[in-house]
């Protein structure tokens, strides 16, 4: 199945190209980047037959040729894309955040919907190691009741780096609450289900900085659970990774999944070989009090996102990730904005 991405930075190029052509069944046949340098890379890595498109009208020209559209460019840019391949007639994978709105991912949702086709969001998180490790544990009942989530991505990035990610322009959906939180929140709902309510504090603390680079979120679950969550690239020191609290034990674990340096340093998935598995030392730790003991980490899998499109495409089933899964994480997002502009809890359920 020939597959065209749009867009090759950041998202185009460490994640969607290598995972789509590592998948059986799947073929990169094409990328859409406007920069001559992009342009050479692509090639470079993904062979000169590759067709090389400098904007998406050429690559809609081609539409009978494509089996599936990847949408990897700037966040403005996700809505309207994907809207142009589900009425080209083209099934299509939107890295996140899919939408501004959830109103919007719901427009999204019914158009693929009457139309037949797949749309999925790139919600390559669900498949970390450390989110992996936790759900077997709760699915074991290893915690307990759970009390509270806590579940951070941190970094300590002082300088602003430029570019749309760190845009004041609402237009462009820059900033943390959108880029990490999407991550963040769309965790929280697989684990432990829809939202009564959400507190958040958002803060543009760098010196220039136009959009949040410092923000928290607090989740009160219709099943009882409370999500603390953090974002933020201004943590001088790094909090952890994940702490789940529970009536019997707690589980915590320190630093990042290892695939996303794997997937920038070059390395890429084989089937049959080693991929996305901590080392000893990374390994969360479960218990209470005194009582603890390490938790040997379930390998990380991104890779397992792009085999399940590959498989709803052959089958006609549903994506690993559905459109209005993601209106409900944006939902959630939306609130938090509010929340946070407001000074006062918003209630959503």
């Amino acid at each position: 199945m020939r597959v065209g991405l749009i867009g090759y930075g950041l998202a185009g190029a460490v994640f969607h190209a290598p995972l789509i052509a590592a998948t059986d069944g799947l073929v990169l046949d094409a990328v859409v980047t406007s920069s001559p340098e992009r342009q050479r890379q692509a090639r470079a890595e993904h062979g000169e037959g590759l067709h090389v498109a400098a904007d998406a009208d050429a690559l809609f020209a081609r539409a009978g040729e494509l089996d599936l559209v990847v949408v990897a460019s700037p966040n403005r840019t996700h809505v309207e894309l994907a809207g142009r391949a589900l009425e080209a007639g083209l099934p299509v994978v939107v890295d996140k955040p899919l939408a501004a709105t959830a109103a919007e991912a719901e427009a999204l949702a019914g158009l693929a919907e009457r139309r037949g086709l797949l749309l999925s969001v790139f919600q390559n998180r669900r498949w970390d190691s450390d989110f992996l490790t936790l759900r077997g544990l709760l699915a074991e009942g290893a915690l307990g009741e759970v009390w509270r989530f806590e579940s951070r991505f941190e970094r300590w990035r002082p300088s602003l780096k430029g570019g749309w990610r760190e845009s004041g322009d609402p237009a462009e959906l820059g900033g943390l609450l959108y880029d990490l939180g999407s991550h963040l929140v769309d965790q929280a709902l697989v684990l432990f289900g829809p939202v009564l309510s959400v507190h958040a504090e958002s803060e543009a603390r760098r010196p220039g900085a136009e959009a949040d680079d410092d923000t928290f979120i607090a989740l009160h679950h219709a099943s009882g659970v409370r999500s603390h969550l953090w974002m933020s690239s201004t943590a001088a020191q790094l909090g952890p990774r994940l702490r789940v609290l529970g009536s019997r034990a707690a589980y915590v674990t320190h630093g990042l999944d290892p695939q996303e340096d794997a997937l920038r340093a070059g390395r890429r998935p084989v089937p049959g070989e080693p991929w996305g598995e901590e080392p000893e030392s990374a390994w969360g730790v479960l218990g209470a009090g005194e009582d603890v003991r390490p938790v040997p980490s379930r390998p990380g899998d991104y890779p397992a996102y792009y085999a399940a499109v590959a498989d709803a495409l052959r089958t006609g089933g549903e994506p690993p990730v559905g459109a209005r899964e993601a209106a409900e994480a944006l939902r959630v997002l939306e609130a938090a904005r509010t929340s946070a502009a407001e000074g006062r809890t918003v209630r959503l359920g």
